[in-house]
């Protein structure tokens, strides 16, 4: 009987996926100011592993090499795959990767553009693409009528999976699945045996109906950082205090209290148009030996930065500033896959 098992984020790595962003995407009339993030984060990435781009074509690909010298990064680390994207989130259009007996399996969700809100063809097929192109080598990939988002799911490692209600039980995404179905699946194809449905906590300017890497994270040691609202004329107040009462009453394996760690609330950023970004510190990315944070310009930044060493006391702590991507309303975390040991 085979076993599966999802492995947490902080397990040995061997590389990261990011798809680049092109002047088709959503990024059009702002490369200029987000591909230097795009390439701090390989480079940051690529001093510890290896990093995986997608990119839309030759000449695209020429332009990313050049954005990733100038930001110093070691092109040794990268290997590029050309696939055409709508988009760049790769946390929600990435394969997912489990442990069939030991062994590294990509799992290939269905990703519709967050409930069909947009378009996701070319996001929806750029895993299939990638296998045909051979950078995860002999490794399966098992394409899944199912919808899933990498950025909905969170886990220990252990057996324990963290996700919200509002999110994957959302009518968009699996309608003919009630939540035992969808626990059922989860269970079977992810090999995690507790499922924490979160019913409160949103952050505005998230249009993925509340994915929980905006919201809660796990850490080592029996450790949840999630975003904490301590102020009460904040929009995000209620919801945010429910969704900290609803952690306090998780409980590991062993039956004892999550340690949560409260990241701090950074003040409200706007776009031109007055819409609220989501800005959280919940949105970083644990690599081989650090861990990339978003930093907002905020007097908050460096205390979250702080807080997240408590968590993660081995590893470099590193701050990401985050800005131009908040302005397409995802963060750091968003942007990334990152692959367990043995697959790239």
């Amino acid at each position: 009987m085979s076993t599966r098992r999802f492995p947490a984020e902080w397990a040995t790595q061997s590389g990261v996926m990011l798809t680049w962003p092109h002047v088709e995407s959503d990024w059009g009339p702002h490369l200029d100011e987000v591909e230097p993030v795009f390439a701090e984060i390989a480079s940051q990435i690529a001093r510890r592993e290896s990093v995986l781009i997608v990119v839309t074509g030759t000449s695209h690909r020429q332009h990313v090499e050049q954005q990733l010298v100038r930001h110093s990064c070691l092109l040794t680390q990268v290997r590029f795959a050309i696939a055409p994207s709508n988009d760049t989130w790769a946390r929600d259009h990435g394969p997912i990767t489990v442990l069939v007996n030991g062994q590294p399996r990509l799992l290939d969700f269905t990703f519709n553009g967050w409930g069909n809100k947009h378009p996701a063809d070319r996001d929806n097929a750029i895993n299939r693409e990638l296998q045909r192109q051979g950078p995860f080598g002999e490794i399966p990939l098992e394409s899944l009528d199912f919808v899933l988002e990498g950025g909905s799911i969170d886990t220990d490692g252990e057996g324990s999976l963290l996700t919200t209600r509002n999110c994957l039980l959302n009518p968009g995404r699996n309608p003919e699945l009630n939540q035992t179905q969808i626990e059922a699946r989860l269970s079977t194809l992810l090999g995690v045996d507790r499922i924490f449905w979160l019913s409160h906590g949103y952050l505005a300017g998230d249009d993925t109906d509340s994915h929980i890497d905006m919201l809660a994270r796990f850490c080592p040691d029996d450790t949840i950082a999630y975003m904490q609202c301590d102020d009460p004329d904040d929009e995000h107040y209620t919801e945010l205090q429910a969704m900290q009462e609803e952690l306090q009453h998780l409980h590991t394996s062993d039956g004892q209290a999550y340690r949560l760690l409260p990241l701090p609330w950074p003040a409200p950023i706007f776009n031109p148009a007055g819409e609220r970004l989501p800005a959280s510190y919940a949105n970083f990315l644990v690599i081989n030996g650090a861990v990339l944070v978003p930093q907002y310009g905020d007097s908050n930044d460096q205390q979250a930065l702080s807080h997240l060493q408590t968590a993660f006391p081995d590893r470099e702590i590193i701050g990401i500033d985050c800005r131009p991507l908040i302005e397409q309303f995802g963060s750091l975390h968003c942007l990334t896959m990152q692959f367990p040991e043995g697959v790239l």
